[in-house]
C-alpha cells in the first residue's frame, strides 16, 4: 500500500493519502482548503486516481479541501450521516467500507468529540485514523459541537483500544510535531484513558480544560457543513494566469519546455549557472540573463518585477532552488524550468552556443 501523512503547519492537520499500487486508486483523510494545490501535486507525480476523500468530522479549526478536490478530480465525499453536513455524496453509517483497488477502510462511529466524529480502520486492522477522537497522548474537547466526554471515552475504549495492540493510531492534528502512536502505548500512557483512569476521572478533566474557541470557527463550521464549497468568503487558491504552469509537491511551479518556448517573449529567462557553464557545452536559451546562483540574492534587483521570470539551470535542481528563494523574496510571478537545459536540447528546443 502507497501511504503518506501530509502536514498543515497552520491548522496542526495532518491528512492522509492511501493508496492501492495495482489499480492507483487513491484516498485522502481531512484534506485541507489551503493545501489542496499540494494534494493534486502528489496525486499526479504518484500517478494515483482520487477516488473519495473522508472526514474525520466537522472540523472547526480549518475549512475542509473536500468540495474542491471533487471540483478537481471528480472524487466522491464521505463522512458520517450523524455529521449532519451537506454535499456529501456518501453519508456513512459504522461497518460501512470504503474502497481502493482491493483495500478497505471500515468506518467506526467514535462520537463524543462531536456527534458525527468517525473514525476510519484498515483492513487488516493494522492501521486506524482517529480524527480527534483519540490524539497521541490525549484526545479532542468535548465542550463545542454537540461534545460529551462520557461519550467520547465510552467511544475510544470501545471502537480504538480494543483493536490490537500493534494498530498503529494516526489523528487528525498534532501540536508537538508527534506523528504516530499505538494502541498499547495508549492503553499504557495516555493520561486521559490509559492506566488506572476510570469514566469518572475523564468527565472532571474533560469538563475543567478551560480552552478558548478556535480561532477560524465561525468560518470553518458552516463551510464544512456544505463540505467546504465556498460561500462568498473562502475562495478557491488563485491560479497564475500569465503562463500554463504546473503545481509541484516540491512547493513550486514549474514550466515546460514547450510552454516556455512559446511565452519568450513575455517572460525573463535568468540561467542560475555557472559563467564557464553558459558558455559552454549545453549553450543557453536565446535571450537568457546569467545569474549564478550564489549571485541571486544581491543581483535579483536588477530583474523588471513587472515581468514573469522563468529560472533555468543544467537540471532544474539550481533553478528550483533559485525559483524558492526568488519567490519567499516577494517575486508575485516566477517558475522554473522543469528538467532544465538537458530536457530542454532534448526536446529540440532553440539553443545559442554550445555543441551537438
Amino acid at each position: 500500500m502507497i501511504f503518506r501523512q501530509l502536514f498543515d503547519p497552520v491548522s496542526s492537520t495532518y491528512t492522509y493519502l492511501l493508496a492501492d499500487p495495482g489499480t492507483r486508486e487513491a484516498l485522502l483523510i481531512d484534506p485541507v482548503f489551503e493545501q489542496v494545490r499540494r494534494d493534486l501535486a502528489l496525486l499526479r507525480e504518484l500517478d494515483l486516481k482520487l477516488v473519495a476523500t473522508l472526514e474525520t468530522h466537522v472540523h472547526a479549526d480549518h475549512v475542509t479541501g473536500a468540495w474542491l478536490l471533487q471540483q478537481r478530480t471528480g472524487s466522491r465525499i464521505g463522512l458520517a450521516a450523524a455529521a449532519g453536513a451537506a454535499g456529501a455524496d456518501r453519508l456513512l453509517s459504522p461497518g460501512d467500507r470504503i474502497a481502493f483497488g482491493p483495500r478497505w477502510l471500515e468506518a467506526r462511529a467514535t462520537p463524543g468529540h462531536t456527534d458525527g466524529c468517525m473514525s476510519f480502520v484498515l483492513d487488516d486492522q493494522r492501521m486506524a485514523f482517529t480524527g480527534d477522537a483519540l490524539l497521541i497522548r490525549g484526545c479532542g474537547r468535548t465542550d463545542f459541537q454537540q461534545g460529551s466526554p462520557q461519550q467520547l471515552f465510552r467511544s475510544v475504549h470501545e471502537q480504538l483500544l480494543s483493536l490490537p495492540p500493534d494498530c498503529l493510531l494516526y489523528p487528525a492534528h498534532d501540536y508537538r510535531g508527534l506523528t504516530v502512536t499505538s494502541v498499547a502505548e495508549e492503553r499504557r500512557w495516555n493520561p486521559r484513558f490509559g492506566g488506572q483512569s476510570d469514566e469518572g476521572d475523564f468527565v472532571e478533566t474533560m469538563n475543567h480544560l478551560g480552552l478558548p474557541h478556535p480561532k477560524q470557527m465561525a468560518v470553518a463550521v458552516p463551510a464544512n457543513l456544505r463540505c467546504g464549497r465556498p460561500d462568498g468568503d473562502v475562495a478557491p487558491p488563485p491560479e497564475p494566469d500569465w503562463a500554463p504552469l504546473v503545481w509541484t509537491f516540491a512547493g513550486l511551479w514549474e514550466m515546460t519546455p514547450d510552454t516556455l518556448e512559446e511565452h519568450l517573449g513575455a517572460v525573463q529567462v535568468v540561467d542560475v549557472r555557472e559563467p564557464a557553464e553558459f558558455a559552454g557545452r549545453l549553450g543557453h536559451i536565446p535571450g537568457a540573463v546569467l545569474v549564478p546562483l550564489g549571485h541571486l540574492a544581491a543581483s535579483a534587483a536588477a530583474l523588471d518585477r513587472g515581468r514573469p521570470v522563468v529560472t533555468v539551470c543544467r537540471s532544474g535542481a539550481r533553478s528550483a532552488q533559485a525559483a524558492r528563494q526568488l519567490g519567499a523574496a516577494g517575486w508575485p510571478m516566477v517558475a522554473n524550468l522543469a528538467g532544465g537545459m538537458l530536457r530542454w536540447r532534448d526536446q529540440g528546443h532553440p539553443v545559442e552556443g554550445g555543441t551537438d
